[in-house]
């Protein structure tokens, strides 16, 4: 049984410690087991307060799970599956996070027999919506990117702006993510029942392909029985669909006794060998994947 995780998103001071704390609020009454894991870029925890002594708690300080720190978010969570029974996990990420590197971060070629990322909430607060010209174009970019790849956005703070203004940033939003759930908030009130009742379809347990029906941000884990012909592999990778982000895990190759981590990001694939033995799970992560194009592609790998 896998740990279902929620990734909560959102810009500096958009209410993501508030939401969180509403949630656990929430979870507890219905008795369920829930860790967390809060990243904070500087060095001292702003928001621990916010998850009482009861709930298991990982710090990430001095950094961002996107980037500088993804090897310490994998150790934590592997930590967290294993001294722990937990129905579910909730990261706070920081403000400055792009969703697609947390959920990259979170997927861990070790990890997927293990967790499942059901879904990115983002926060948006409604004010800074509305004036996001003001910001630098990479801040305003950030904003975007945050709203694009939500499977939930929750404007917060719409007692600030008048009705018509809301209007006017539903419609804005909608347009950047037609597939997410937009739902009004004032101090990041929610039923968690609207942030995680997600359709999902399981296939079999062998391709241990999860397909989630309303995900924006979808994955897929392929479990390679035998080794594939190199050239081959990279011939596929150079006509593979465009909305797969990112790819990483381990494969072997037929002119090799070799482990190979493989990972692919922006165009560029990266082999480097390994001496352990791990697991041949190669993870996807994309927009709305071809899942059955993908898997027949590899099993054809396999198979020639």
């Amino acid at each position: 049984m896998k740990t279902p995780i929620y990734i909560l998103s959102g810009f500096l001071g958009a209410g993501k410690t508030t939401l969180l704390r509403n949630i656990l609020e929430q979870e507890k009454e219905k008795g369920r087991k829930v860790a967390v894991l809060m990243n904070e870029l500087g060095e001292v925890s702003i928001d621990s307060h916010a998850v009482d002594e009861e709930t298991p708690l990982k710090e990430l300080l001095n950094g961002c799970v996107c980037c500088t720190i993804q090897g310490q978010l994998e150790s934590q969570l592997q930590e967290l599956i294993h001294l722990h029974s937990l129905d579910v996990i909730y990261i706070e990420a920081t403000g400055v996070a792009h969703p697609i590197e947390v959920v990259d971060a979170c997927m861990s070629p070790i990890l997927v027999e293990h967790v499942n990322v059901e879904g990115v909430i983002s926060l948006v607060d409604a004010k800074r919506w509305k004036n996001r010209k003001e910001l630098s174009p990479q801040l305003q970019s950030l904003l975007i990117e945050q709203v694009k790849h939500a499977d939930v956005i929750l404007l917060n703070k719409v007692d600030d702006i008048s009705e018509a203004k809301q209007g006017q940033l539903a419609f804005e939003i909608q347009q950047l993510n037609p597939y997410g759930k937009l739902l009004f908030t004032t101090f990041a009130k929610i039923n968690i029942d609207d942030i995680q009742v997600f359709e999902r379809k399981t296939r079999e347990v062998h391709e241990d392909a999860h397909v989630h029906q309303k995900l924006h941000l979808k994955t897929f884990v392929y479990k390679f029985t035998r080794p594939v012909d190199l050239d081959q592999f990279e011939d596929w990778l150079r006509v593979m669909p465009d909305n797969i982000f990112r790819i990483k895990g381990y494969l072997r190759f037929t002119h090799s006794d070799s482990l190979f981590l493989f990972q692919y990001s922006y165009g560029m694939p990266i082999y480097m060998k390994e001496l352990v033995k791990i697991p041949t799970n190669l993870v996807f992560i994309g927009e709305n994947l071809p899942i059955e194009e993908i898997r027949e592609a590899l099993h054809k790998l396999e198979s020639e």
